[in-house]
């Protein structure tokens, strides 16, 4: 058994494991050591007084990966983001973005649920966290719109797609987390993320207004707001908007020149200058640790994830099973727009029984290079790619839509994470309930997907603008 058909063998138990209910996290692990054990010992010969000295050597390289991989800074990027979005939370800031929102635009038909998604899109901005996101405003919108006579399910569905938002606006976690798999430039990652983070907000509001005009009792519109009311609304939402200017200027600086700091340094920033925030709100020690308690689990639960799922990329590294692959796919007699089309919808499959990070972290390392290949290469120039694009930029156009795609699994039955978050916030609204609720974002996130292949230049404006 040579170490192509052991990578096969090996993945497709590993396969079976998550599909019976086994954490990705320790699925993984668990199969990259017995495959990086299958793969020394097959180099001796299956002998079986060398089962010992392969099973030392696949101990020693599994064991390396957690410290060696997690102690990367660009990983310090994760729990900064999340704290910030915990500290905003704990000391109200979400409240008054929500209130904003609420009086600035609940007018509408649909009012209360459009205000939702843009407030939850500037939370998103500072969160970083698709499940943070959708764990906050599950307490706060969904109460404001079931008191004014909103379907239950809608409400529900309005919150955990919303939720999703934060896998592209940045800071996003999952945006940071394809960077370090894929070796790319981790600030212009974030800003091109960006853009199609917003078109997607601007998609679910157009979507939730034509819901409310045609079903009348979905979701009636909120008036009687004066204008002294809505004005008065800005200034308590305004340090929310401070941060993310102060995150933006220190990272990419408009001004032009060398960035300020890094991605690193930025979040570090940010998260103090929200601390500072929260004290001077009233934030005492009991909201304090639940902000670095939240952050923390959430923290160690993405880490767990990346250091399982990494033992087993070391071991695809030895099976050679990504080269392979992307041997394959490059020699299908199919149009490569196709083939990256044909992919995605593979996404949309897998999300429904993965969550979204394991999800990244298991196929990127195979998938990637087959995509770049498609291409012509990472080092290809844009007058010889495929796509029209230079190999940096096809790298980070592939990943806002592979993580537009982990945001669509965040909604998709039976494992969509974001559903079973605010069904557990709210214990009168089941998870059928909320799973029913998204089922019209489906569409939207569709349409968004067709347009951001269809046009690269929504994701790459900003990357390009900066160079």
């Amino acid at each position: 058994m040579d170490s192509i058909e052991i990578g096969l063998w090996v993945t497709a138990g590993m396969l079976v494991m998550v599909f019976l209910g086994m954490r990705v996290a320790f699925a993984t692990a668990l199969a990259g050591l017995v495959g990086i054990f299958l793969i020394f010992w097959a180099k001796f010969g299956f002998e079986p007084d060398k089962f010992t000295k392969a099973l030392v050597v696949s101990v020693k390289i599994a064991g390396q990966v957690p410290h060696s991989k997690i102690s990367t800074q660009v990983l310090s990027l994760i729990p900064t983001f999340i704290l910030i979005g915990y500290l905003a939370y704990y000391a109200g800031l979400t409240r008054a973005l929500f209130e904003a929102a609420k009086r600035w635009i609940a007018w509408v038909p649909g009012g209360l649920a459009v205000s939702t998604v843009f407030a939850t899109a500037g939370f998103a901005a500072v969160s970083g966290a698709s499940v943070a996101t959708a764990a906050v405003f599950a307490r706060i919108a969904i109460p404001e719109m079931l008191k004014i006579g909103y379907n239950k399910q809608f409400a529900a569905g309005v919150v955990a797609a919303a939720g999703t938002l934060a896998s592209l606006i940045p800071p996003s976690a999952i945006l940071v987390i394809y960077a370090i798999i894929v070796e790319q430039d981790v600030g212009k990652l974030l800003l091109a993320g960006f853009l199609p983070g917003a078109f997607s907000a601007i998609v679910y509001a157009g979507l939730i207004i034509g819901i409310a005009v045609v079903f009348k009792n979905v979701g009636p519109p909120v008036t009687g707001f004066t204008w002294r009311e809505r004005f008065e609304s800005l200034p308590p939402a305004l340090p929310i908007v401070f941060v993310i200017v102060i995150i933006i200027f220190f990272v990419y600086n408009p001004f032009g020149g060398d960035a300020w700091g890094t991605p690193t340094e930025g979040g570090a920033l940010g998260a103090f200058v929200v601390f500072c925030m929260a004290l001077w709100r009233g934030m005492r020690w009991k909201q304090l640790k639940a902000a670095l308690l939240d952050t923390a689990k959430l923290t160690v639960m993405i880490f767990t994830i990346i250091w399982g799922v990494l033992i087993y990329v070391r071991f695809l590294g030895f099976a050679d099973l990504p080269g392979v692959f992307s041997d394959w796919i490059t020699s299908l007699d199919m149009a490569p727009m196709l083939i990256l089309i044909c992919i995605l919808l593979g996404y949309a499959v897998l999300g429904m029984f993965m969550d979204a990070i394991g999800m990244l972290l298991l196929t990127l390392p195979v998938v990637y290079p087959a995509v770049m290949a498609l291409n012509g290469g990472e080092t290809v120039a844009a007058a010889d790619a495929t796509f029209g694009m230079s190999g940096p930029m096809c790298a980070i156009w592939f990943g806002i839509l592979v993580v537009k795609m982990a945001e669509f699994c965040l909604i998709t039955p039976p494992i969509g994470l974001n559903c079973f978050v605010v069904a557990g916030v709210q214990p009168d609204i089941s998870v059928q309930d909320v799973f029913k609720g998204v089922m019209p974002f489906f569409i939207a996130d569709g349409v968004t997907i067709a347009l951001l292949v269809a046009f690269p230049g929504i994701v790459l404006f900003l990357p390009r603008l900066v160079g």
